[in-house]
C-alpha cells in the first residue's frame, strides 16, 4: 500500500531553492519514497514581462542532471501542467531566473519496499495459476471435442475436400 501526500513548495526571491529530501528511513523497516510533480504555477503578484524559469537537479544513473522544467510569464503562460517523476532524492528545484513566485505542486508519495515485493509475488503466483488453468482447459477442451471432418464432395470422388482437381470445378475443361 502505497501512502499519498500532497506536495507543495513556493520559488521567490529571497528563497530561491527548495530541496525535497525525504527522511523516513528508520532502520528495519524501509520505505520508498516518490516525488511526482503535477504543476508549475506563477503567482498573481509575478511582475510582467519577465520569464520564471524553473529548474531541477536530480541524479541520474551516472551523475547529476540540471534541467529546466518550467518557462512561466505573465501574459503568455502562467501554469505548466506536467508528469514528472522523481525515485531518488535528492531533487532541489531552483528559480534560475525572475523574481517569482512560482509554486510547484505535486505527490509525496510513501511506500514500503517490503509490501511491494510481497505484492508482485502475489500477482505472479495468480499470473501463474491463471496460465496452468488456461492450458488445463485447452487440453481437456482438445480431447473432448473431436473436430468435424470438411467435406464438399457431394459427388463422393476423393479429391474433393482437398481442394483436388476433381473437386474444382472451375478448372475443369468443358468439352
Amino acid at each position: 500500500m502505497t501512502d499519498e501526500y500532497f506536495y507543495g513548495a513556493t520559488l521567490k526571491e529571497g528563497s530561491k531553492t527548495v530541496t525535497w529530501d525525504p527522511d523516513n528511513k528508520p532502520e528495519g523497516y524501509p520505505r520508498t519514497n516518490k516525488l511526482v510533480i503535477k504543476q508549475c504555477l506563477l503567482g498573481h503578484e509575478a511582475a510582467a514581462d519577465e520569464f520564471n524559469v524553473v529548474q531541477v537537479e536530480t541524479m541520474t544513473i551516472r551523475d547529476t542532471l540540471r534541467i529546466p522544467i518550467a518557462v512561466l510569464k505573465v501574459g503568455e503562460l502562467r501554469q505548466c501542467r506536467m508528469d514528472l517523476e522523481f525515485s531518488d532524492a535528492p531533487v532541489t528545484f531552483t528559480l534560475v531566473e525572475g523574481k517569482g513566485p512560482v509554486h510547484i505542486h505535486g505527490l509525496h508519495l510513501l511506500g514500503s519496499l517490503v509490501e511491494e515485493f510481497e505484492d508482485m509475488e502475489e500477482m505472479e503466483e495468480e499470473v501463474l495459476d491463471e496460465e496452468e488453468a488456461d492450458e488445463d482447459e485447452d487440453e481437456d477442451g482438445a480431447s473432448q471435442k473431436k473436430k468435424p471432418k470438411l467435406t464438399n464432395n457431394s459427388k463422393g470422388k476423393p479429391g474433393a475436400a482437398a481442394g483436388g482437381p476433381a473437386g474444382n470445378d472451375k478448372n475443369r475443361k468443358r468439352k
